[in-house]
């Protein structure tokens, strides 16, 4: 078995067979999967260790999603996170030999613990993951179908604040948004809507879309309620930048129970708010940060924890001597688009009866929610729930709307990007509830 994916061997959870076994995906063209462990839902939180750049200390995670629930964190595509490969060809990749290349090392990894492939199994990701979720899960379906041993016990899956490749993202999700958030005025929507949502902004469009630029240069996409992190030695740390453009009471609003702050580095999390998807090359995050295109950058407790050695050699990981240092964002990767708009793979699966959550933060800019209500709602399926608020430690925590094929959309209020990150407490009861088929 050629060790592509050596990090999935990290975050291994022992089984115990009455438990839904849940592989969750964590991935985007970054280590969303390593700091999906580290930051949201793995089950330890990580304090920042004293001095800077020492060992984080570590506390148990009392919103930890293991609690019901037994994951695999696997950092993909090849060549991201402590994922990599001898063969440097692998590091040139695409959607659609992202999900083959997953599915095989599932069908692996199930042939070397035959025990547990009775499980009820659901993959999930955030982010750009609304590309690799889909497309994994239609592989192993078509896997199923060829009966293809091992068998695997698929039910469902989950997206958070993932991408679809359609037309509902883009201007056509950020306007509506920022106008129902307060960050841009009547007149700047008026005037972008007069001339039709763009993807790209050419002629006279570029002047109401650069005046929404403006508006919104100094928030943190990824949360809007958050302050933005600047890199002292970035050109872009100015006084005005440095903390958030938001009053401290306005970014107090949404404050939820979680132990440890949300991180103040957001880089990496999604592709650039402007970066609007097409067939072709994906820009990587160092190429971007060459431009000057990256808002918001600090990711030490990650950083610190995953490139010490001792910590790497107890949890089997390769030495940064062969599999290299972990880094947030990769630049040894050549990857491309390909698979196309989602819908049609949201369709063919959910009409064939597996489960599918679709789950949205609020307050996030770069994926935001009104784009992936949007295009749920575009289905046209029966609405069997009607948009209703859920209820999470007696409070509103978000809304919800549920379609039938087993269909959910679901907001969490408050939250950013990374919805366990912002709101622990919430995402896990969502997750539980959904998990046990009960009503959220």
């Amino acid at each position: 078995m050629r060790r592509i994916f050596s990090t999935t061997s990290l975050f291994l959870r022992e089984i115990h067979p009455k438990i839904p076994w849940f592989c969750g995906l964590m991935a985007d063209l970054d280590a969303l999967a390593s700091t999906a462990f580290v930051y949201e839902h793995g089950p330890f939180n990580f304090e920042e260790g004293k001095p800077n750049g020492s060992l984080p200390i570590l506390h148990l995670n009392p919103y930890s999603w293991s609690k019901v629930s037994n994951i695999i964190y696997l950092d993909s595509p090849c060549g991201v996170g402590m994922s990599y490969s001898k063969n440097q060809s692998k590091y040139i990749n695409d959607d659609l030999q992202t999900a083959a290349d997953t599915h095989n090392f599932l069908l692996k990894w199930f042939q070397l613990y035959p025990e547990f492939v009775n499980n009820p199994f659901y993959i999930a990701g955030e982010s750009y993951a609304g590309i690799y979720v889909p497309t994994l899960s239609a592989e192993v379906v078509k896997g199923i179908k060829a009966a293809q041993n091992p068998i695997i016990n698929f039910k469902g899956y989950l997206i958070g604040n993932g991408v679809s490749h359609t037309k509902f993202e883009g201007w056509s999700a950020l306007v509506p948004f920022a106008h129902g958030m307060g960050l841009v005025s009547d007149d700047m929507k008026l005037n972008v809507l007069a001339r039709g949502i763009i993807k790209i902004r050419s002629g006279s469009c570029s002047i109401s879309t650069d005046k929404i630029d403006q508006a919104l240069s100094g928030l943190n996409i990824y949360g809007i309620l958050d302050a933005c992190y600047h890199d002292p030695t970035s050109d872009q740390h100015t006084e005005r930048n440095t903390t958030s453009n938001l009053p401290i009471s306005f970014q107090q609003l949404g404050a939820t129970e979680r132990p440890l702050k949300v991180r103040k580095r957001m880089f990496g999390r999604a592709w650039p708010l402007w970066a609007f998807e097409k067939d072709g090359n994906f820009p990587s995050w160092p190429e971007l940060a060459l431009q000057g295109s990256v808002p918001c950058v600090n990711d030490e407790v990650a950083t610190a924890w995953l490139n010490d050695e001792s910590v790497r050699k107890s949890i089997h990981a390769e030495p940064k001597s062969i599999a290299g240092p972990w880094e947030i964002c990769s630049d040894r990767l050549d990857y491309r688009y390909g698979a196309g708009s989602m819908l049609p793979y949201h369709k063919n699966l959910t009409i064939q009866g597996y489960r599918a959550l679709i789950y949205s933060g609020d307050h996030d800019m770069c994926v935001p929610f009104t784009g992936t209500q949007a295009w749920t709602r575009s289905l046209g399926y029966k609405i069997i729930d009607e948009w209703r608020s859920w209820v999470s430690n007696h409070q509103v925590a978000g809304y919800l709307q549920g379609y039938a094929n087993n269909l959910t959309f679901l907001t969490i209020k408050g939250a950013g990007h990374t919805v366990p990150e912002y709101k622990p407490r919430e995402a896990l009861d969502f997750f539980t509830r959904w998990l046990d088929g009960k009503t959220v």
